[in-house]
């Protein structure tokens, strides 16, 4: 049987984003930035990065501006080039670009399973990726994390949760990987044999938590049609994809790579400061200003 290529993939972003309000009663907290581009942006970089063709995006009725951010804005476009602002008119124009976008609304808030769920037409019988918003990850001079995963999966032909190794502290805060017996879990790649998610410290099989990537079979959906509600009433990601490993091996990828937790206010303020240390126009000033600041402690 002919390999399928990893082609397509979905981004879950029908949240309601309750963790930044008041900021999200009007913006999608996709459209928040990291100091001036949405972090929705740094998903759909990656995602193109790591050979995607066709994106998904699951959304709802509020989130029109960001579909509005990825089309073309030809007065704005017509502006900028009547203003002889030839970069911005380029950047404007390279991001309506990117990928072939699609959209479909999760009518209603069932959990990441069921917004999964939405994309069964879009995906029909190939492999896909999952990459959540709410983690975005820098791989400096590396491979993007998604890419990592997706030659993980050409390696076994099978579904791939992403994971990194977190302080025995943090467990409680994921979803936690079980490997199978025998497993090395220091190598990046292991077979799983369930997930746990959010365990408490003394009962966490192991330190792998999974962290908003994955590479999944279409047969995931079958068990997200007949998936029973679990945690929060809410069909669940997690419960579909231990059902999967009855049927089929599901192997967990310690991805390389820096991962902030946009989804959570201090990770939000960290990636925003560190993003910012990496452009050559903010660098000198903010160095600067953390250091004055730092005095004041």
């Amino acid at each position: 049987m002919r390999k399928k290529e990893i082609r397509k993939a979905v981004i879950p972003a029908a949240g309601l984003g309750t963790r930044f309000l008041p900021a999200t009663k009007a913006i999608p907290k996709e459209m928040l930035p990291l100091v001036d581009i949405p972090t929705i942006q740094y998903i759909v970089k990656e995602a193109v990065n790591s050979g995607i063709e066709e994106i998904l995006v699951i959304t709802n009725s509020n989130k029109h501006c960001m579909e509005n951010h990825f089309d073309r804005s030809y007065e704005l476009e017509n502006r900028l080039l009547e203003s002889d602002k030839q970069e911005e008119y380029n950047m404007i124009c390279d991001i309506a670009n990117m990928a072939n976008i699609y959209y479909v609304r999760q009518k209603e808030p069932k959990g990441l399973g069921h917004a999964i769920l939405c994309a069964k037409s879009f995906i029909g019988d190939e492999p896909f990726a999952v990459l959540l918003g709410d983690d975005v990850v820098e791989n400096h001079d590396g491979k993007p994390a998604l890419k990592q995963l997706i030659d993980a999966y050409n390696s076994v032909q099978a579904s791939i949760v992403g994971v990194q190794t977190v302080p025995e502290d943090d467990v409680s805060k994921y979803g936690i990987v079980e490997p199978e017996k025998g497993e090395d879990v220091l190598n990046r790649k292991v077979k799983l044999r369930s997930m746990v998610e959010k365990p408490k410290k003394e009962d966490a099989p192991s330190s792998m938590a999974v962290l908003g990537r994955y590479v999944l079979t279409p047969e995931i959906f079958d068990y997200l049609e007949t998936q029973t509600p679990g945690a929060g009433g809410e069909i669940q990601l997690t419960d579909a994809i231990k059902n999967l490993m009855i049927s089929q091996s599901v192997y967990a990828y310690d991805f390389e790579g820096t991962r902030y937790d946009v989804g959570d206010k201090f990770g939000f303020i960290r990636a925003t400061i560190e993003y910012a240390l990496e452009r050559e126009e903010l660098r000198d000033k903010l160095q600067a200003y953390l250091k004055e600041l730092a005095q004041t402690f």
